[in-house]
């Protein structure tokens, strides 16, 4: 569509008289009658708000003949002699009457943004309480690794107590297993005849496949197959023309007046739709097997004698095993240990094996090594 033309004009505050919103068609300030000079203030234009979605100027475009002859006149220049503001066709100062020279000084120009839909807010500017806050926490972050360091290295030191045996106490078992002959079912497909072979001192058996029999038709899993086509949809999204939005953007002419440009644009909007197509149903459908009896052995207890006790060696329980027998065994062995460390305090070993646990004796004197947080680290004889 067509673009739409205006001419804003700005206004500038005078620094001398303290002057507001003076058009910038007036190059002296009509209140005290002082040039507009290149100062921050004075250079400065404001040319109001605008409309956060469409970037348009909320305020009215010039139409008389006299503004729309400034705003053409190009960009001013202020007098490299007096510092007045000039218009930007004029060849001598207004103010002094000096010629306009090399060295005369450009107004300076304003960059516009095109708003954005929802243009997000600015972030704060830094302070000086907000880089002070920043400060403190870098801090106490320090200050926290640093202690953290500290009490992890004291921690982890170690410190010798002497100590001695209170007790100690075992608990053990045998267990007994014989290969025996079963009865079990399998699918005939995983099974193959295979002689059995009976232990020797307890290893060394096969269990064997024998006599298969009684096989029976049974269902053995589930598999999917095809059964047609369904009409599946599904909720999507997607960017669709919506009509048309205005949207403005502007340009400083350098003179105090900005000239802003507005056309139609396409407008998009999200919408919802179905998405739908024809998939592959499938169902469930049995799969069916021959599953067979058939012999064969495992080992199974037959026998499990435990005994316990204290301060002295273990007594291991007495079995007699048979030809297609085997044993296991187990153990649990416990030291307990009395030393002082600001206070009594207890501990328990657990050897593993009978030999670490007879090492171990009833009165005997050891050193125990503990950190300042309390971690046992080791016990040894003394």
């Amino acid at each position: 569509m067509a673009k739409r033309t205006r001419i804003i004009e700005g206004t500038w505050n005078c620094t001398s008289c303290d002057a507001k919103d003076i058009l910038a068609r007036h190059k002296r300030c009509p209140n005290c009658n002082n040039p507009r000079e290149l100062t921050g203030d004075e250079s400065d234009f404001d040319f109001g708000d605008v409309d956060a979605e469409s970037g348009k100027s909320l305020r009215e475009g010039v139409t008389d003949d006299k503004a729309l002859e400034i705003a053409g006149a190009g960009e001013d220049w202020f007098c490299a002699f007096c510092g007045a503001a000039n218009r930007g066709d004029q060849l001598r100062c207004k103010h002094c009457g000096a010629e306009r020279s090399a060295d005369a000084k450009a107004a300076p120009l304003q960059a516009f943004e095109t708003p954005a839909r929802r243009p997000p807010a600015p972030p704060p500017p830094e302070t000086k309480p907000r880089s002070l806050k920043k400060w403190l926490f870098l801090g106490v972050l320090f200050t926290c690794c640093f202690g953290s360091g500290l009490y992890g290295m004291w921690a982890r030191a170690t410190h010798d107590f002497t100590g001695e045996v209170t007790g100690t106490s075992w608990k053990v078992a045998v267990t007994q297993e014989r290969f025996t002959p079963v009865r079990k079912t399998g699918w005939a497909d995983q099974l193959s005849r295979v002689s059995a072979r009976m232990p020797v001192n307890g290893s060394g058996e096969v269990a064997g496949v024998d006599n298969v029999r009684d096989c029976v038709e049974r269902q053995r899993g589930t598999r999917k197959v095809a059964d047609g086509t369904e009409r599946v949809c599904r909720s999507k999204t997607r960017r669709v023309a919506c009509g048309t939005e205005e949207k403005c953007r502007r340009r400083d002419k350098g003179n105090g007046f900005v000239e802003e440009v507005c056309e139609d644009i396409t407008k998009y909007c999200n919408e919802s739709y179905e998405d739908c197509q024809n998939e592959t149903r499938y169902r469930n459908e049995p799969v069916y097997a021959r599953q067979c009896t058939y012999d064969t052995y495992e080992w199974k207890q037959v026998d499990r004698r435990e005994a316990t006790g204290q301060d002295g060696k273990p007594a291991w329980p007495s079995l007699q095993p048979g030809a297609t027998d085997r044993q296991h065994r187990s153990e649990e062995y416990a030291v307990h240990i009395r030393y002082e460390d600001d206070g009594v305090k207890e501990t328990v070993l657990e050897p593993k094996t009978e030999r670490d646990f007879l090492s171990w004796k009833k009165g005997q004197g050891v050193i125990v090594t503990v950190t300042n947080s309390g971690d046992l680290k080791k016990v040894v004889p003394r």
